[in-house]
């Protein structure tokens, strides 16, 4: 799909905020609303808007540990990255999961509570998956730059 002046206009402005109303986005970006909301959907029907939601703030929530997580396995084959993706995927510490190039196999970005559940999630759930062979845990400090699924549209 091609891309023109105002469906990036369209999408710079869902992605700051999603619950815009149509006659409102139309306004913003000088279209009529049944034009406005036909290129809405044509770029949901092409997959370049996936879904829409609200962005949580974590700390109000109580998530104080904020961690990426480095793990290695053993056997770098299909199986071995099958059971871990699935593993990973029931796991709602994990808000992504990355299979990466470098020294990990895979970067995981965690949410917890606070240092125990932290603790408890690296010692009673990643540690006993089959075939990890390293973990290596960094804590963030503090964010200074948080875009969000933001792309630079």
């Amino acid at each position: 799909m091609r891309l023109d002046e105002t469906d990036l206009k369209i999408l710079r402005l869902l992605q700051d905020n999603g619950r815009l109303s149509n006659q409102e986005l139309a306004d913003l970006v000088a279209l009529s609303p049944s034009s406005c909301h036909r290129r809405v959907k044509i770029l949901e029907q092409e997959g370049l808007i996936e879904n829409y939601s609200a962005n949580l703030s974590a700390g109000k929530l109580g998530f104080a540990i904020e961690a990426f997580v480095e793990v290695n396995i053993g056997q770098l084959n299909e199986s071995e990255h099958q059971y871990l993706s699935k593993a990973l995927a029931t796991m709602d510490e994990v808000l992504h999961a990355y299979i990466v190039t470098g020294q990990a196999n895979y970067m995981l970005h965690i949410r917890t509570r606070n240092f125990e559940t932290f603790s408890n999630f690296v010692i009673h759930k990643l540690n006993t998956l089959r075939g990890v062979t390293k973990i290596h845990s960094q804590i963030v400090l503090s964010c200074i730059k948080a875009k969000g699924q933001r792309l630079p549209v």
